[in-house]
């Protein structure tokens, strides 16, 4: 929304000595026709706007009517735009265009550089290399719903791949292990549910409202859900994957670039095929029963590509 951006820009140039128009387009993604623009209506709000000519000129407020708030440290403001940029790489929109320039007028000019280059340090990009292009679009839609207290409609398909339609009070967002999940409420089956994003298509943000129902968050894995502890022996070319996945405490080198793993696993389709992904470069030792499933699940695999 303009009225958002131009609050950002008033921010920023109360903390900067001036600004030039195409730093500031390039903070909000627009044109530096389209910051002039907003720079006129700032002007014409009563606040005194002041362009400087040159190479090293810009746009900024008259000195005698800022008032100098410093609220936040240097790595404060650093976590908050390491923390937005995360956010902005998965979900687009102004409002977090808004607010990353408006931490980023909070900077010191002096310190500028110095918090850029710390914020660029660690970046969390959650956006799939290929994956499905539309998932940003539905994150997208379904926080419009969530913002406007509005249903949505889809199409999803179970872990089974059995369809169904849906429309949903969404109330969460979730993202876990890479993968996205909404929790909303269910007309249909009249309960709290969980959805992968994955698996939903043809997302509808509808024009009917709901009134928000008394929301308890559930786990996304039943707590009580067995766990075993698995001694796998892998490649070294899966070390840093399982160091990820258990620690380096459970990650002992056994010798000819082999390594064995104490390895945390629910005992579901998820663990299984988990295991399958890695091939030939990870062998499950032990307990036996899970080991006999996975070669019970090759040689049904084994069977699809050998049969008729």
């Amino acid at each position: 929304m303009k009225i958002d951006r131009l609050i950002s820009i008033i921010m920023i140039l109360l903390e900067r000595d001036k600004v030039s128009a195409s730093k500031l387009a390039e903070m909000f993604e627009v044109t530096p026709r389209t910051i002039f623009r907003d720079i006129d209506s700032i002007n014409q709000a009563g606040i005194p706007i002041v362009t400087y000519p040159g190479v090293r000129g810009g746009i900024g407020i008259m000195e005698q009517y800022k008032v100098e708030k410093r609220l936040f440290t240097v790595s404060d403001i650093t976590a908050l735009l390491t923390g937005l940029g995360s956010i902005h790489a998965t979900m687009s929109g102004e409002e977090i265009l808004n607010a990353m320039a408006k931490v980023k007028g909070l900077i010191p000019e002096e310190q500028v550089r110095e918090i850029e280059l710390k914020s660029g340090q660690i970046v969390i990009d959650h956006a799939p290399w290929l994956g499905n292009k539309i998932l940003k679009l539905n994150l997208h839609d379904i926080k419009i719903a969530m913002d406007g207290c509005r249903l949505v409609s889809f199409s999803y398909s179970d872990q089974e791949g059995k369809p169904s339609s849906r429309e949903v009070e969404p109330y969460r967002l979730v993202l876990k292990d890479s993968n996205w999940y909404l929790q909303g409420y269910c007309i249909s089956r009249q309960d709290f549910r969980i959805f992968r994003l994955s698996r939903i298509t043809g997302l509808k943000v509808l024009e009917g409202t709901f009134t928000p129902r008394e929301f308890d968050p559930k786990p996304l894995h039943p707590p009580d859900q067995q766990v075993v502890t698995l001694t796998l022996q892998i490649d070294s070319s899966l070390r840093d994957l399982m160091l990820e996945l258990c620690g380096e405490e459970n990650v002992v080198p056994c010798g000819n670039h082999k390594f064995t793993v104490y390895f945390p696993f629910a005992e579901n389709d998820f663990g299984y095929n988990m295991l399958l992904r890695m091939g030939d470069k990870c062998e499950c030792l032990g307990p036996s029963h899970v080991r006999a499933e996975l070669v019970r699940r090759i040689k049904g695999l084994l069977a699809v590509y050998e049969g008729e």
